[in-house]
Order: C-alpha cells, then structure tokens, then sequence
C-alpha cells in the first residue's frame, strides 16, 4: 500500500512538474507576443525581442542580427552590449559563429567560453558570460535573422526549447514588419503619384473642352447613325423570322434523334435477348451433350461385345449389324465432341491449359500421326520448320494440336493426288493481322496447304460458319457436319490469334493459323459466327418436344435391382470391387467386367450407398462416377480420403465429365471420360490389379540437402515402401527412365536443374506423366509460380513448422498406404493432423488479463478442450510467469491493463531469444482502425477483439498450435 501511495505521489508530482513547465512556455510566449504586437519599426521590434529574451532568460549579454538582400546578417539590436574595438556588426553565412548558426540552419551551443571573448558591464565592474547560444530564426525556410545570447550559468533545456519554440513567431514579426514598412514606402510612391495624375486631370479638363467642339460635329453625324438604325431594325425583323422557321426544324431533328434512340434501345434489347438466348441454347446444347454420352457408353461397349462374338452364338449378317451400329456409335460420338467443344467456346466455357509447347516437338508429333494416314493414301505430307521461329511457344499444345488436326483431316479428305505441306514460319511482311491485333513480329504462322480441290471464293466466308460446307446439296460427294472449322476459328480466336484462308478452285488451298509467341491470358470470343442453329425457334422446338413417360426404378430396373456379390458366400481371400454408378446398364456391364477379372461386384447407385459399402466391405478398389444423385462423385471421394478405414482405397473415376486433372490431385488411380471402349476398360482393369497387387509401393524423393533428404526418408519410412533418394534433377530423370515409381516427393531448388524444368520434362514423357508428384519446398512461390505448378503436380506443400505431417499425409494417400499398418509414430502424427480438437490438448496457455470475469469465462471453455491455463493480471506478471513456466505453448494478451500493457508486455517478451517464436495472441476490447497493425507491431502473432467469439477463437488456436 505505501508502495502504491508513493508511486502515486510520484506521478502527480511529475504531472505538477510538467503543468509548471509547460505554463512557464506558454507564459514566456504570450508576453514576447505582446511585446511584438502593434506597429514598430525594424530596429524597435529587434531592440524590444532582445531586451525582452534577455530578461525573460536571465541572460546577461544579447545581440540580434537581420538578413539583408546581399545575404548579410548586419546588428539591428542589443541587450548589455559595449561596442569595442575589433567586434563585428556583420557577417556573411559561414562567418563565425552567427554566420555558421544561418548557414546551417540550426543552434550552436558555445560553453567555457575564453576570458577574453567580450565582457559583461556594470556600473560595478565586469565580467565575462561562460555559455553563448546562437540560434537563427527562419520564415518558409529562409534565414530571417539570428539571435545571440550570453550568460553566466548554463542554459536549461526548457531556455533552449523556448527559444526554438519562439524563434518561429519572432521570424513572421519581422517579415511582418518588413512587409509594412514596404507598403509604406509603396504608399508614399503612390500620393506622390497622385499628386502627378491631379497634374494631369487639369490637362485633361482642357482637353475636354476642345472634345465638347467636337461632340458637336459627332451629333450630326448621329442623325445620321439613327437612319442607318432604322434600316438595321427592319433587317432584324427579318432575321427573327428566319430564326423561328430554324427553330421548327430544330425541334422537328430533336423529335427525330429521340425517336432514332427510341430505336436503338429497342436495338440493344433485342441483342441482348438474342445473346441471352444463343447462352441458353449453348448451355442446353453442352448439357445435352452430357447426357448423350451415357446411354452412347453402354451402346458401344454392348456393340462391341456383340461383334467380337466371344460365345460365337451370332450369325455373320448379326456381327456385321452389331459393327454398323458400333460405327454409328462412333460417328455420333465424334459429332457429339465436336458440337460440346463448340459450345463450351460459345458458353464461354473452355478452359485453356497454358503450358511451353516445343515447336520441333509438336512437328514430331504431326509427322507420328499423320505420315501414315497420308502414305495410305498415296499422298505426300512434307513438314518444314524455319530457322527464325521461336523454339517455343507458350500456349494450350492440346488446342494447337485440335486446330491442325481438323485442318490435317480437311486436307486429306479433300485431295485425291499430289499431297499436303505444313510450315511453320514468321508472318510474312505486310500481313493484315488486325482482326486479332497480333504483333507479327512476335507472332508465329502454321500453314497448311494442300493440292486438293480448292474452294470458290463466294465460299469461303461461309465455311466458318457452324454446319456449313462449300458443297451443301444433298447429292455432295464429301460427308461431314460442317463443324470442324467454325471450331477452328473459334479456338483460334481463343488463343488470341486468328485463322486465314488462301484457296483457287481446282488449285488446292491454305489455311494459316497465326498464333502469339507467348499467350499470357484466353481471349474473350465475340460471337461473330452464327449460333449452332439459325434461329431461336429452332431451339425452342429441341426443347418443347414432348417428354417421354418417367419410369420408376421398378419398371426401368435401375442400378438396386441388379444383383450382386453382398450376399454370396464369401472367404477371406475374396477381392471385392465397388462399383458406384447410377447408370444401370453401364454398371450392369462394369460388374460383368469385374467378375471375369476375379472380383466380387459391389454396386450402389448413389454416393451415401456407396460410402456405407466402403466402410462394411472394404473393398479392394472403387470405380465411382461423379455425375451421382444426391452427393456427387467428388464429395465422395472426398469422405472416403478423410476416413482412415477408406483413405487407401484405390479410386478409379469414370465420368461423362472431362476433368482428370482434379480426380488425380484427390489421389485417384485412373480417370475415363465416357463413352468408353472395352479396350479402355480392360486397360483401367489393368491398372487396378497392378494397384492393389503392388505389397511394396515404390517412392522417389528428389531433394539436393543431405540433412533434409535423411530426414524426409526417416518420416516416410515403413515396411510397405521402398524409398529410392536422388540428390540431383538428372538423376532423379534416368531414375524415371529406367524404373516404375508410384508417386515422387520433388523439392524445386536442386542444383543441376530446377524443380519446374524437371516437372516439365515428365509430363512431356508419356511414359512417366502418370506419376503422382507432391512438390516439397521451402520457396515462397509466386502467384504465377503457383498456378503453374499446380498443372503439373498434385500437391504442393511449403516447408514449415507441420509440413512433415502434411508430406507423411499426402505420400500416404498417393501410394495408397493402410494406417492401421503405418508405424506407430506415423500413425499418432496422422492422427494429430486430421484430429483438430487433438492440436488443443495437453498444450498450456498463459492468459493475461486484469478483469476476472473474462478470465473465468475463457478458461473454462478452453480447459474443458484439455488445456491448462495460467494466468497473470498484467504486463509485468506475465513476464515474471514466463520466466517460471518456459513451456507455456501460447500467450492470449490483453492489451489495456495497469502497470504495464499489452504492448510492452509483448514486446519484452519478443526482445528474449527463447521467446521470440512464442505465439501471442493479442485480444482489445477497443476495436478501433489500426490496433491490429499496433499489435503486429508489438510482436503479436494475430489478433482478436472483445466480446471473443469463441469459435473464432478456438479456430486461431488450431492454427498457432498446430
């Protein structure tokens, strides 16, 4: 209690101190001002600063010196100062001490001044002043002036402020007073001027009566001017009328611009409805795609099952049926992907994959897939690549490849002798290019040409166009929708480039893509080309057709009512496989499949079905759709990769919907957009068994650092894995080449080549683009970095405090590991990383705050999570707390208590080495703009403002403690 009472009384002691001083200022202000105020001349304003500075200073000795015009300070006043041989009355800036003082625009402080420097007189005697203080005052940062004190005793600090804090209202006196005495002279040129002009005025009065003779002859003149008027006043009446006819046709434009408006709008309505109506007629035509594929999946399965006649219970003429109707089926898929790649343009839903496309890579490409075809049909194929192209481009190499394609294909169907070129080159000089803005500077041209049949002029517009062709008659000799080119285009505009055609009838033809060096972003497609269909009516009737009756699953025999493998008798060394799939006929054939391969068939036609199998079966392996009913396939596979019993199941996708990239980042073995052939199926079969019957699963891990990689193997080790390490790119490559690898843990800083060109030379080679890569670094990726990556990897994790947990994790789902069979050490960590109430656990918290009511209130939500709480009232405790308890996990500080606050307190604790990674948690019940900056300043972690929001809170415990 004495303690505090003295504390107190020390503060208001202190508080009364500085009351004292900063009267004392104020004081000392006010009266200089008053001591200024009224009109003065320059040497009495100077004379009364002066006299009044060393009085209020106890100053013995002053002088004061103004700047004139050359830059010289002369004396203009004085306090106690004898004027003696050698003194001077002026200096230049940089001339002793008081032209230094201007020079440098600040004080100088001369102490144990010399016996002979100048003296202090008396009646009495005299003596010499010990402390000289020379400060110049300045007006909008010139020199105005400098001011001289002496004294005997020491200056204080509050004299020296004082001055500094004055120096600026003495300077705007002066200018003030400057100022005035200018006007003043002003005013004396100007009487004397008046009295010159009242000279003038006197010459001026004769000369007006020598006007008024002259006013005379002007009146006559007058009458006249008055005659003219009249004449001028019947010309007005005149324009008036001229005027008012104007006016009616002004009005008459204005009612036709409104009506012209009027128009316009209606103009850019009914645009608007025709776009809105061709969005809605591509979005029908691409969900309409989907749904054909279903029924086309199992109709060329079932077909082709049929003409291979396994049974050999078919006659011929019913093999040749089943062949007509799989090559129907063919046909009708080709049309399908054509009229959803038009559509996904139109809908503005293609989605480009920017990547680096080697140019000598894809002309290799063309040359493997196309020599032959052209060799079968006695035509040559000459591909020639020029010496000033690029060796890259950066753009979507599947589009390009779609692109040249089409061309190819056009080109073959429609020459019968002579054969085809392609060339790669630059633009040619003087190329129009404008339709896409290409530089043709950094754009490179791939022309296709042929020896074919060629195509009339009035034509070639209208091949463009969506089902157009240059034959359109219904006896043409060429088959084919007519959608190839308007896709095309379309795809070429896409990447921000255009298409160009060259043709002579009965000649052959060449269409040049022309495409940019570097594609940063997809072009915007404006709908230029006609819709899929001329008109809306059209669309309206696809869509107004008269529904078919709806089936229940007991008429149509869905996918519950096929029988499978639940109840059959079973041993331990069945194989189950779990077919999720709500098509009846595609599971029906899928089950057949597994049957024959050696498995036991589980279907379920819904994802909570099939995740209710998965957890009571175990199956070996899944087949799972995504387009189910009720929780789609991706929600699926999510719950089944979250659950330790199912995690390391294989996943097999086979969906309507083509996105492999995403299935694969989650962990799946394989992808299959349907429709699919029994080919393919077989192969994805194939793939399963090699899964599941894989005891050891093989892991390269890529990492230059030796202390890192010994680490990383020491984590991901276990009886099921075979770790193979490689410290360089070049070796983890042939490493590649010469074994099978089931996922691969890359590092991107490697020391021979980076971690992006070595990703990008596997997903180049077809032969080892299939392995799962998780990219472990300790980089800050940019943004760009990032989504690059993400095209290539399947997971990317940063080096941090839990990043191993998150890579034992990942390697485990990629190569399919069982936990319950994981080591000990990896299972309790795994658990650590998906159990989020766990991270709270055992940890202990030092809670700091002074109001008991928030105290109880947070802890005891925090100890029923199983945390153990400490707690101090304020700043000082706290620190006395950690001193005590060194493993304390996390601070939660309050920021407003006594003694010390919040602020201080955090950073006491950040200034001690052993705390300076501790996490601190700062909670204000101010809220107000900038307090979270405040305490980031301080050193806290994050921050939270009162009343707590507990989740909120338990959340940003999760994240510091993990």
């Amino acid at each position: 209690m004495v303690t505090n009472l003295q504390t107190a009384r020390e503060k208001i002691e202190n508080s009364m101190a500085e009351v004292e001083q900063q009267n004392w200022l104020k004081t000392g202000q006010a009266e200089l001002n008053d001591t200024m105020r009224g009109e003065q001349n320059v040497a009495a304003l100077a004379q009364n600063i002066i006299t009044y500075l060393a009085n209020f200073l106890q100053a013995q000795i002053g002088t004061i010196y103004l700047t004139n015009e050359e830059k010289v300070l002369h004396l203009v006043g004085s306090y106690a100062y004898t004027t003696r041989k050698g003194n001077r009355n002026e200096f230049k800036f940089g001339e002793g001490l008081v032209g230094q003082a201007a020079l440098e625009h600040h004080r100088i402080m001369f102490t144990n001044v010399p016996d002979d420097y100048i003296a202090i007189t008396s009646g009495l005697g005299e003596t010499v002043p010990r402390h000289i203080f020379v400060t110049p005052f300045l007006y909008e940062g010139e020199v105005k002036g400098v001011i001289e004190l002496g004294t005997v005793d020491e200056f204080t600090e509050r004299q020296r402020n004082f001055i500094e804090q004055v120096a600026e209202n003495i300077a705007i006196a002066f200018n003030s007073t400057q100022v005035r005495e200018k006007m003043q002279t002003l005013l004396e040129e100007t009487q004397q001027q008046a009295e010159e002009l009242q000279a003038q005025q006197e010459q001026l009065r004769v000369n007006n009566e020598e006007l008024e003779t002259q006013t005379t002859a002007l009146r006559e003149s007058e009458q006249k001017l008055q005659a003219q008027q009249e004449e001028l006043r019947q010309t007005n009446a005149e324009l008036a009328e001229q005027t008012h006819a104007l006016e009616q046709q002004q009005k008459i434009l204005q009612d036709n611009n409104r009506e012209l408006e009027q128009a316009r709008e209606l103009v850019e309505e009914k645009a608007n409805e025709l776009e809105l109506s061709s969005k809605y007629k591509s979005e029908f035509l691409s969900n309409m795609s989907h749904e054909l594929r279903t029924p086309l999946n199992s109709l060329l399965i079932l077909s082709r099952l049929l003409y291979e006649n396994k049974d050999e219970n078919l006659t011929d003429k019913q093999i040749e049926y089943s062949r007509t109707v799989h090559a129907a089926g063919t046909e009708l898929l080709e049309l399908i992907n054509e009229v959803l790649d038009l559509s996904k343009i139109e809908a503005g839903r293609m989605v480009l994959n920017i990547e680096e496309m080697n140019l000598k890579g894809f002309t290799s490409y063309v040359e493997q897939h196309f020599l032959h075809i052209a060799e079968e049909k006695g035509l040559y194929l000459h591909i020639a690549l020029a010496e000033d192209v690029p060796s890259s481009l950066y753009t979507d190499r599947q589009r390009v490849e779609q692109i040249v394609k089409n061309l190819l294909s056009n080109a073959m169907k429609f020459t019968t002798s002579g054969g085809i070129t392609i060339q790669i080159d630059r633009p040619t000089a003087g190329i129009d290019l404008s339709r896409s803005t290409l530089n043709p500077q950094h754009a490179v041209a791939i022309s296709v040409s042929d020896t074919g049949v060629g195509i009339p002029e009035e034509k070639q517009r209208v091949i463009f166009e969506a089902f157009q062709q240059a034959d359109g008659t219904t006896s043409r000799k060429y088959g084919g929708t007519g959608l190839g080119l308007s896709i095309t285009r379309e795809l070429a505009k896409l990447l921000g480039g255009e298409i160009q055609l060259r043709s002579e009838e009965g000649k052959g033809s060449t269409f040049t893509l022309y495409l940019p060096e570097i594609l940063t972003e997809p072009q915007h497609i404006e709908q230029t080309a006609k819709p899929l269909s001329d008109g809306i009516q059209e669309a309206k009737s696809m869509l107004s057709v008269e529904k078919p009756p709806v089936f229940t699953e007991s008429q149509s025999g869905g996918v519950e009512a096929i029988r499978d493998d639940r109840h059959e008798e079973t041993s331990l060394t069945d194989k189950f496989l779990l077919i999720i799939e709500d098509d009846p006929k595609f599971a029906k054939i899928l089950f057949d499949l597994a049957r024959e391969k050696g498995f036991k068939g589980l279907i379920a036609g819904d994802g909570a079905a099939g995740l209710q199998l998965a957890d009571q079966y175990s199956p070996v392996a899944i087949i799972l759709d995504i387009g189910l009913p009720g929780m789609d396939g991706w929600a699926v596979m999510e719950k089944l990769k979250k659950n330790p019993d199912t995690r390391h199941i294989p996943v097999h996708f086979m969906s309507a919907q083509d996105t492999p990239l995403e299935a694969m980042k989650m962990g799946a073995i394989g992808y299959l957009t349907k429709p699919v052939t029994l080919d393919i199926l077989n192969d994805a079969f194939n793939t399963i068994e090699e899964t599941i019957s894989q005891t050891i699963k093989k892991l390269l891990v890529v990492e230059d650092d030796d202390t890192m990689r010994a680490s990383m193997l020491e984590l991901l080790n276990g009886e099921d894995v075979d770790i193979t390490p490689a410290a360089t790119g070049e070796k983890a490559y042939h490493l590649l080449q010469s074994e099978r690898f089931d996922c691969m843990v890359l590092d991107l800083g490697l020391t021979d080549i980076s971690g992006f060109g070595l990703l990008e030379k596997i997903k180049a080679d077809a032969t080892m683009s299939h392995i799962p890569i998780i990219v472990y670094t300790g980089k800050d990726l940019t943004k760009e970095e990032e989504t690059k990556l993400k095209q290539h990897a399947e997971s990317i994790i940063i080096k941090g405090v839990k990043s191993p947990e998150r890579l034992l994790d990942e390697v485990t789902l990629f190569l399919h590991r069982i936990e319950s069979d994981l080591p000990e050490a990896q299972q309790k960590k795994l658990r650590m990383l998906h159990d989020k109430e766990m991270v709270l656990t055992d940890k202990t918290i030092l809670m700091v705050d002074d109001d008991i009511r928030n105290v109880f209130a947070l802890s005891s939500v925090l100890e029923e999570k199983g945390m153990t709480i400490v707690i101090g009232e304020n700043g000082k405790e706290a620190l006395e707390l950690l001193k005590n308890n060194p493993g304390i996990d996390l601070v939660l500080m309050d920021i407003m208590m006594p003694e010390m606050d919040g602020y201080e307190a955090t950073r006491q604790i950040r200034k001690q080495t052993q705390f300076s990674k501790l996490p601190i948690i700062a909670l204000t019940a101010k809220a107000m703009k900038g307090d979270r900056q405040k305490c980031i300043d301080a050193g806290a972690n994050d921050y939270l403002s009162k009343p707590i929001d507990i989740d909120k809170l338990l959340s940003l415990l999760r994240v510091w403690l993990y």
